[in-house]
């Protein structure tokens, strides 16, 4: 029991401490929330009421049931131009994204059993190409939805061809469904890192380190304190995140309580102990503060697969992202918000964690004891 008093000593010490600085409490519960909503409703892969521009040369009962299809649609908002000029006008604008041109002989070789067949030009701002691809998907949609209802009689009568598409874990097409999971991790990176970075490196600002260093506490006891004491704050931010994923955001979670414990932990030891890390070498709050966010916002933001698919990176830089915690934890978070307990998935990251957690710990208690010497 007694080896145990200067641990429980600076345990003691450290809880005293988060109560009576809040900036510990605003790392830990108010920038999560913060961020979980600015990231969760800013960053959004649905493009939904895109302003298309439909030009109709010659207007007839056919080209208006299109316009009305495509109105029909709740993905295009349609706008209704006299020539192309003033389509053009709109899209270098900005107030509509594409333009959809219905020549005169529309309708004509609609209803003609024409060599050539009835075509559309659609005109696409491209300057962003997901959005310009997602553009050209819904017209063309709407364009073979109301062309299978004219034609149904047709295809009933000379068989044709059905497809009955399915979509698994995420049936609604959501991108919020995907984003938020990885929004969490996201979050959890910057949170659990800022927790020890900046609390210590104030200590070090302040001299206070010094004095731990001096009490009979061992340097593992005092990094095991630390990372203790912040551990439980981390945990509840992310059970808090979780539940507004859940409650605010409407994203199912299929999976085992047991298997996000053990995924938040072992992330939130990584984090705490890159924090403590940062706090050593920098010993200063700006520059710990730069560095907390170099090393975990970037690479969580732009490498974890959050947001850009990791198979469509090229070779070298897939194999970067093994490095990157982040990418383990976005993995095990999208599966247990949307498929469920998927042990096979679950267990390789689980494995990539602890190594990223083990790492960090060693290299903390290597590189602190280096320089206090």
């Amino acid at each position: 029991m007694n080896a145990l008093l200067p641990l429980r000593g600076l345990l003691v010490k450290e809880v005293l401490q988060i109560f009576r600085d809040p900036s510990a409490l605003l790392i830990a519960f108010l920038l999560p929330v913060i961020l979980l909503f600015v990231d969760g409703f800013g960053i959004s892969l649905d493009a939904k009421r895109m302003p298309l521009a439909v030009l109709i040369e010659a207007p007839a009962a056919d080209t208006r049931d299109i316009v009305q299809a495509l109105a029909n649609s709740p993905y295009l908002e349609v706008v209704r131009i006299a020539s192309t000029t003033e389509g053009a006008a709109l899209i270098t604008k900005g107030e509509a994204r594409g333009m959809l041109v219905l020549r005169e002989d529309f309708a004509t070789r609609l209803r003609t059993q024409s060599r050539w067949p009835a075509r559309a030009q659609l005109l696409v701002n491209a300057t962003d190409p997901n959005t310009a691809g997602i553009l050209e998907g819904y017209v063309q949609g709407a364009l073979a939805t109301w062309a299978a209802g004219q034609a149904r009689e047709a295809v009933r009568s000379g068989g044709g061809i059905g497809v009955d598409a399915r979509f698994w874990f995420n049936p609604a097409l959501r991108s919020a469904d995907f984003i938020v999971p990885g929004v969490i991790a996201f979050v959890m990176s910057m949170t659990g890192t800022l927790l020890t970075a900046l609390i210590v490196a104030r200590e070090w600002e302040r001299g206070t380190m010094e004095s731990m260093l001096a009490s009979p506490a061992g340097m593992g006891e005092l990094i095991l304190a630390k990372l203790g004491s912040y551990f439980v704050l981390g945990l509840l931010a992310m059970l808090g995140a979780v539940a507004i994923a859940i409650l605010i955001f409407g994203v199912p979670f299929r999976g085992s309580f047991g298997a996000l414990l053990a995924a938040s932990s072992l992330f939130l030891i990584f984090s705490l102990a890159l924090g403590l890390l940062i706090s050593t070498l920098a010993r200063n709050q700006f520059v710990a503060a730069q560095l907390a966010f170099l090393l975990t916002m970037m690479p969580a933001m732009m490498l974890s697969g959050m947001i850009f698919d990791i198979a469509s990176m090229p070779g070298w830089l897939q194999t970067v992202t093994y490095g990157v915690p982040a990418r383990y934890l976005v993995d095990i978070l999208q599966c247990l918000f949307l498929a469920g307990t998927v042990w096979p998935l679950i267990l390789p990251n689980l494995a990539g964690l602890a190594v990223a957690a083990t790492a960090a710990v060693v290299a903390t208690l290597a590189v602190t004891r280096r320089r206090l010497d």
